[in-house]
């Protein structure tokens, strides 16, 4: 088969370019202690959106890091025999969390299922940062140039995930021992997030995660669709690449791969090894600093899109909680 990246050995063994903060355990101690810091004051609204006859639909509000008042839908099933599993979906990047209609199937199952939008992307979340420098074309950069790190985009967004996972933990309907996080891309990305940083999610299922080895994806010159905002970054405000080594430490802050050892969760994760969007070799760092039970599920002709079999898999996956 053609190769875009590394060839499978070696992706086995990658180990990831992107330099990690030496602070970096600190930084998300302290994340954390902010978040805990932070009320959120959940809300739950009955939706008009749909009126299914076996679950309940639900507008769900929360507040994040710095006040935002972040937004996920909710769906539960009308009769439960006690307080039963729940799974928590992230969406991929720039847009929402979708319709309540997908999330049917798994509360037909007995699942409470929240779906959340990203604050400043498509959905409904608030965005409520600011920060000095730019801010163009997406979240990778949007803070890259404050002098503070905690100003970073994904830092709010990563918190926003844990802060939901407690949030429906604490719901009287919910076991909080029986929880699984799972996205694709973004939403990829977005589960290794949440279940390194709130280590009661059980299990987690990444589709091709994307914000991984910053600097891989880089010096693949994939800096392109998804990672665009890295070149344009780099093209506007640092065109001489005197700042490169800061600028990808910093993102290091913000690298998924550097999370993957906290997951005590058993992880499914799978990847396509001709993806141009997300390439392999950046989600091999990730996976491979993983230490809890895993398994890795590739699909070698395929690359960022829909991957046969791998939805009934997932929801067989969860159905262990």
């Amino acid at each position: 088969m053609p190769l875009i990246d590394k060839p499978l050995p070696e992706l086995l063994r990658y180990q990831g370019l992107n330099p990690r903060p030496a602070d970096f355990d600190a930084y998300w101690a302290d994340a954390l202690r902010e978040l805990d810091a932070t009320d959120p004051q959940p809300e739950l609204v009955p939706t008009a959106e749909i009126a299914p006859r076996h679950s309940e639909a639900f507008d769900l509000w929360f507040t994040g890091v710095g006040g935002a008042r972040v937004y996920a839908k909710y769906v539960r099933p009308k009769k439960s025999p006690g307080p039963g599993p729940a799974v928590l979906q992230f969406h991929g990047y720039s847009g929402n969390g979708g319709d309540f209609l997908s999330r049917l199937a798994w509360s037909g199952e007995g699942f409470c299922v929240a779906a959340m939008d990203c604050r400043g992307q498509g959905g409904r979340s608030q965005d409520s940062g600011s920060v000095h420098g730019p801010t163009l074309r997406g979240h990778i950069v949007r803070g890259l140039d404050d002098p503070d790190p905690r100003k970073l985009a994904f830092r709010q967004i990563f918190l926003d995930t844990v802060q939901l996972a407690r949030v429906v933990m604490n719901f009287p309907e919910v076991d909080a021992a029986r929880v699984g996080a799972m996205g694709g891309s973004q939403g990829g990305a977005l589960t290794l997030a949440c279940a390194a940083l709130e280590p009661r999610i059980k299990r987690a299922a990444p589709l091709y995660p994307f914000l991984c080895d910053y600097r891989r994806v880089w010096e693949m010159d994939l800096a392109k669709d998804a990672y665009e905002e890295l070149r344009i970054f780099f093209r506007q405000f640092d065109p001489r690449h005197e700042r490169v080594d800061e600028i990808f430490t910093k993102l290091g802050y913000i690298d998924c791969q550097h999370l993957a050892s906290r997951i005590q969760a058993e992880v499914i994760m799978y990847t396509g090894l001709m993806d141009p969007i997300c390439p392999p070799s950046s989600q091999f760092a990730a996976y491979n600093k993983i230490t809890a039970k895993k398994s890795h599920i590739i699909y070698p002709d395929y690359g960022h899109e829909t991957l046969p079999g791998e939805t009934d898999r997932t929801f067989n996956f969860m159905l262990g909680l």
